[in-house]
């Protein structure tokens, strides 16, 4: 069994913890817990809005969360001898929802997890112009399946994985990333969804940081919503058991936090909030390469050895998008973004077919284990992006067929009032 150095209660929310985690970056938020080099360690993590979402039948929970709460960090883990110019060394031993499942509460990872579209005016999503108002789906566990009642006709293997993990950044590095995104929110200040969430002290969380220390990372601390240099919200779902990640170090100790478990995702999490959301657990073995950045080249982003471990699909149905938007009939150059958008809408469309309306078909290949891929990025003018949908996530043939569609009544997920 690892050494537990950091444990969550999931019935409380993470600010009354014995010892809070965090949710904005930042140099100066205190170590939590120090390990060494070589030590498996479990790190518990409470879901990444902090039990906003509940098992229901009602999106209202998604249209009103607040996400200046998110995400809901565990961490820092500092590590013994990390200086900066080291890479970390993390090997993902396990992930999975909340082990044993706990007696109190009734918080995602306990048995079931959610994915969730957000509305437009509220962080939307990658089809927000297409679907503007929050809708969401829950799914059930049994062991590595995943089913919803809120959509019917389907059940597929997950593919846990922490969608962020990071090291902290330093003050240079924290300095560059909020002047460069408020220069990007800048050019369209008054733009729904934003281009960029600048720091925000509202709901800020810096670990066990109090008086004038917690008021500082509240102030310029980044918000957790993107990737960037240090790792963060890099929402690969490939980051499996198994997988090998190697993270610049930018401050002494290294400063490791990571949350936002899934039980599943699509390539992209289309929907913002599209993977299957839980909080659990996550094991990892440790290490130091001392002077790595410098000796390997690695001066900014980490480098993954995905693990092996996956669901194995032989048959997919794919759909195709170039760089044109259908409905202006505008050509973009090169545009792998609407490209990929294309594909999504046009897998979307098919799904409808057969009974599933448009917002079912978005939560389904924003969580489902879908391969999203760039196919043609070098033929002017327009990229050629792909979304391999796995056949056998249904119980009906989903192909084409002289016989048609097998429509049938869906349901419907989980709508706003």
């Amino acid at each position: 069994m690892p050494d537990v150095v950091f444990s969550v209660d999931q019935a409380k929310s993470m600010r009354d913890q014995a010892v809070p985690g965090h949710n904005r970056w930042h140099p100066d938020v205190p170590t939590a817990v120090m390990v060494r080099p070589g030590q498996q360690i479990r790190v518990e993590c409470r879901e990444w809005t902090d039990g906003q979402l509940g098992n229901n039948d009602s999106a209202d929970d998604v249209r009103d969360v607040d996400l200046t709460r998110a995400h809901m960090l565990s961490g820092p883990i500092g590590v013994e001898g990390a200086e900066p110019g080291d890479l970390l060394v993390v090997d993902l031993l396990d992930l999975g929802p909340v082990q044993p499942p706990q007696e109190y509460g009734d918080a995602p990872g306990q048995g079931w997890g959610y994915t969730g579209v957000f509305a437009k005016n509220n962080g939307g999503g990658f089809l927000t112009d297409y679907f503007p108002d929050s809708v969401k789906a829950i799914w059930d566990f049994a062991g590595q399946q995943a089913t919803s009642r809120h959509l019917p006709g389907i059940r597929y293997t997950g593919i846990t994985h922490p969608g962020l993990l990071g090291t902290a950044p330093s003050a240079e590095l924290l300095d560059r990333w909020n002047r460069r995104e408020r220069a990007l929110i800048d050019t369209d200040p008054n733009r729904v969804p934003p281009l960029g969430l600048p720091p925000l002290e509202q709901n800020a969380l810096a670990g066990t940081a109090t008086g004038t220390e917690a008021q500082a990372i509240a102030r310029d601390g980044a918000r957790t919503v993107p990737a960037r240099e240090n790792g963060g919200n890099q929402d690969i779902k490939n980051f499996t058991r198994g997988s090998r990640v190697f993270f610049p170090v930018f401050v002494d100790d290294a400063k490791l936090s990571g949350g936002d478990l899934h039980f599943s995702q699509g390539d992209g999490e289309i929907t913002f909030c599209g993977a299957i959301e839980m909080g659990g657990f996550m094991d990892f073995h440790i290490d130091l390469i001392k002077g790595g950045m410098e000796t390997y080249g690695i001066t900014t982003n980490p480098v993954l050895m995905p693990g092996n471990v996956e669901p194995r699909y032989s048959e997919f149905l794919t759909f195709v998008g170039v760089s044109v938007d259908r409905e202006s009939d505008e050509n973009f150059y090169m545009d792998a973004t609407v490209a990929y958008r294309r594909a999504c809408l046009n897998a979307v469309e098919y799904l409808k077919k057969f009974g599933y309306s448009g917002e079912q078909a978005y939560l389904l290949i924003g969580s489902a284990p879908i391969e999203g891929r760039i196919s043609g990025i070098v033929d002017i003018p327009n990229a050629c992006c792909s979304l391999y949908l796995p056949t056998a996530i249904f119980d009906f043939d989903v192909k084409p067929s002289a016989a048609g569609p097998a429509r049938q009544d869906r349901g419907q997920c989980a709508m706003t009032s």
